[in-house]
């Protein structure tokens, strides 16, 4: 990826971290990446059986590549399930391989993670107020938490395709509710973008390696740019 990375990185700074300026007023409609938590829920074994409105494969590609961005961008991770041992089955293990940094919060075995006092005061000891939620179900366990949440004052955004509900129907009367209370629907590859920001940036390669969990054909299009350069430069 050494070559991917200088074809990505003019200068090598980081919009993040190294105080890119934007035009007045770019972005500002956008999520902050340094007032935001990703919260991942349920993301529970038992539960990934019962969901129909996505494929599963591309659910947990898309809840891997938001724990890999969380550490790649230092955004706080909290993880939880209300009862692992239960029949709900136990969290995928590719969230916590892929964000070292999260957190897990135990819960007794309460539905909705808002109800469970550890989990808020976690939420609350970040001290960000901008929260971006998925997980199993979306009617349920993102449902409940980011109505919760929209209610204690945070901003909340729920990331569709990174959670699955039993049915179509589940699905689009979730989103019409989310709306309706002002709880923002996005998804896994507008979240990575809107963190992003701009290409311009020293971790650009990995950034790149994100989009191609999200949209695979993406590596097509690293590929296909690559060996492009490599004609030109005439070492292929």
């Amino acid at each position: 990826m050494a070559s991917q990375s200088k074809i990505f990185q003019p200068d090598g700074k980081n919009s993040i971290h190294d105080g890119i300026e934007h035009a007045p007023g770019g972005g500002k409609a956008l999520i902050d990446p340094t007032d935001t938590v990703l919260l991942l829920l349920d993301h529970q074994s038992g539960l990934f059986q019962n969901v129909k409105d996505i494929g599963v494969a591309e659910l947990r590609a898309n809840v891997t590549a938001l724990a890999k961005m969380a550490a790649l961008f230092e955004i706080p991770l909290i993880t939880t399930a209300s009862e692992p041992a239960g029949p709900n089955g136990p969290l995928m293990p590719e969230i916590h391989e892929a964000a070292p940094h999260a957190v897990h919060v135990p819960r007794k075995g309460e539905v909705n993670a808002w109800d469970n006092a550890l989990f808020v005061k976690t939420v609350e000891q970040t001290g960000k107020r901008t929260l971006i939620m998925a997980g199993v179900w979306t009617n349920v366990c993102v449902m409940f938490p980011a109505l919760d949440a929209k209610a204690a004052g945070y901003k909340v955004y729920a990331v569709i395709d990174a959670s699955g509900d039993p049915s179509e129907m589940a699905s689009r009367t979730t989103l019409a509710r989310f709306i309706q209370a002002g709880v923002v629907p996005t998804s896994a590859n507008a979240v990575i973008c809107e963190l992003q920001r701009t290409w311009n940036r020293s971790d650009a390669a990995p950034v790149a390696e994100l989009y191609t969990m999200v949209s695979p054909n993406y590596r097509a299009v690293m590929e296909s740019f690559q060996k492009a350069q490599d004609v030109v430069k005439g070492t292929r």
